[in-house]
């Protein structure tokens, strides 16, 4: 009988006994005779990790899940405030590892991914800065809460934010915009609650980056996210690439809107309306989804197969929006039970296949790299675990008839259409947060300001008139990732690059495509972002001539789709 993620055993760790078993273990590490035995402590060192890691992702999930459930909610709350406390234990963990005598030996063992990423995290934590931690954790849990909070009254029902996409992509431009303006109206709400929520952020961690003897959190932030083999430079750089190759296109592809749409220009409430007899939308329900994923994954490979049904099997998905449920979509990984997660919140539009796939692909690589010991590799750096879903999306095209039947052709259109029009947002997220950190003493006001004037650099279609709060700057509030994991964004344009890559290679041999893909999945979190990309048989982003290459391949695409699709 399979064991399915509600019999999941929770039993909240105390932080008190596993850091008293760490220091016992770390002390005969640090009194080993040989590499071999230390290799061996190392093993019992890592499996206590996995205990904790596994309470701590089934603890979050099931809050994620239901965000009134008291129980997780305070279960959510213990890990925030023991969470910086085991920062420290892995902070011991890793200066043991940098300083053994027997590094080498480990190293052959371990490999070398294991020893770049310790000696980076090590710059990020002390025991000074645990109770700030502490202060950083709450305030990103305050945000959540809020947003996961809404209860909009919209067409006679109480909804979510996520219960109102599938009217913010209507025919009728009027609901369109009443829906567009009903979740921006929430935010307006609360604009002064999360301004205060985002300036005490800014603060801890600028206080945090200070007493860890960083400048500001700029590089600090880079660092948690252990980025080795670039700097700010080569993100600038990309940015500006995008500036010079990505955003004339965006320029045609509005065009093409209009024409297809029949709208003689375009405000902020039609961004997502891209067909004039209405967007595509899957066929069926969140069970019927899953049915047609099942298929899809059988046929696209024996390792798809067998990794969707582990999924179903164990039910170790929750896909459906409902009131109280978190806001937005993850996948994660539960390491003591070798199971992948899934979280999404499926609303009847497009977007839906898109999280599954995206989503699958990520689940898909840690499904893949289930046989590392190493617990660091069992999934890559953000910017590499992004190749992977969005890679995921462009692999599964040749079956998105299963899911959208005769409007496939304005899925495939529509979804390289976004995947293009995407980037030009993700790196105003990134400059923005640049701005940010490098101007911790900013006002709200300046910040929503800065936000506008890179939205007309990198955007410059986008029409706010009639919205005075869109107008403002107040765009930025609804994007988690700016207040929960700072600098997790331009990760989605450097993998959105390479996965267009991967889409040509599909188009041009797809047989040699899923191989480089299936090898990326196996190696998962072994190397770093640009090794990685190197195993995949792909260009770096930051090379000079890649952006232009796919940006020229995709407008051929796009003119030959356009002539030959039908995309009424």
């Amino acid at each position: 009988m399979e064991t399915k993620f509600k019999d999941f055993i929770y039993i909240r760790p105390d932080i008190e006994t596993i850091k008293k078993s760490t220091e016992l273990l770390l002390n005969d590490f640090n009194n080993a005779e040989n590499g071999e035995i230390q290799f061996e402590i190392l093993k019992k060192i890592n499996d206590l990790r996995s205990d904790f890691d596994t309470m701590s992702r089934i603890a979050s999930i099931r809050y994620t899940i239901n965000t009134h459930d008291e129980f997780y909610s305070s279960e959510h709350d213990y890990f925030d405030d023991i969470g910086p406390v085991y920062s420290g234990l892995i902070n011991k963990i890793y200066r043991a590892l940098t300083e053994s005598p027997y590094r080498e030996t480990l190293e052959m063992k371990c490999g070398k991914q294991l020893f770049d990423v310790a000696e980076i995290v090590l710059k990020t934590f002390s025991d000074e800065v645990i109770d700030d931690l502490k202060k950083e954790n709450q305030l990103t849990t305050k945000y959540v809460r809020l947003v996961a909070s809404a209860k909009i009254n919209f067409e006679g029902e109480e909804r979510n934010l996520a219960g109102l996409s599938l009217y913010m992509e209507s025919e009728n431009r009027d609901v369109r915009k009443s829906a567009y303006d009903a979740k921006w109206s929430f935010f307006e709400k609360h604009e002064n609650e999360i301004d205060t929520i985002y300036d005490e952020l800014v603060k801890v961690r600028t206080v945090i980056a200070k007493k860890l003897g960083y400048e500001n959190f700029v590089s600090l932030g880079y660092d948690r996210l252990r980025r080795t083999g670039y700097t700010q430079k080569e993100v600038a750089g990309f940015r500006d690439e995008v500036k010079e190759f990505i955003v004339p296109m965006t320029h045609t592809l509005k065009e093409i809107q209009k024409q297809r749409t029949g709208l003689d220009h375009l405000y902020y409430f039609d961004s997502e309306f891209n067909f004039k007899n209405g967007n595509p939308t899957p066929k069926g329900s969140p069970e019927w989804i899953v049915e047609k994923a099942k298929i899809m994954y059988e046929e696209l490979s024996q390792e798809t197969g067998e990794f969707m049904n582990f999924m179903i099997d164990h039910e170790v998905m929750d896909l459906y929006n409902r009131k109280g449920k978190s806001a937005g979509g993850y996948c994660t990984y539960i390491r003591n039970y070798k199971s992948p997660f899934i979280f999404a919140n499926m609303n009847g539009t497009a977007h839906d296949i898109k999280v599954l796939t995206h989503e699958a692909g990520h689940a898909f690589q840690a499904y893949q790299s289930r046989v590392f010991e190493v617990p660091e590799y069992s999934t890559p750096t953000l910017e590499a675990a992004e190749i992977h879903s969005m890679s995921m999306e462009f692999i599964t095209w040749p079956w998105m008839n299963l899911f959208f039947e005769e409007d496939t052709d304005k899925f495939l259109f529509s979804h390289l259409n976004r995947a293009l029009m995407f980037i030009p947002y993700g790196v105003t997220v990134d400059e923005f947060q640049h701005f940010v950190y490098s101007n911790p003493d900013a006002t709200p006001a300046e910040r929503k300001l800065k936000w506008r004037e890179l939205e007309k650099k990198y955007m410059p279609h986008k029409d706010y008139e009639g919205n005075e709060f869109l107008e403002r700057g107040g765009y930025w509030f609804m994007q988690g990732h700016i207040f929960k994991m700072p600098f997790y964004y331009i990760d989605y344009c450097l993998a959105q690059i390479c996965a267009l890559q991967f889409w040509r290679k599909c188009n041009e041999d797809r047989d040699i495509a899923w191989k480089d893909y299936l090898d990326l999945c196996k190696a998962g979190g072994s190397k770093s972002f640009l090794e990685l990309v190197k195993t995949a048989n792909i260009e770096s982003p930051f090379n000079k001539n890649t952006i232009e290459s796919i940006v020229n391949y995709a407008d051929e695409w796009i003119e030959n789709a356009n002539k030959g699709y039908d995309l009424a």
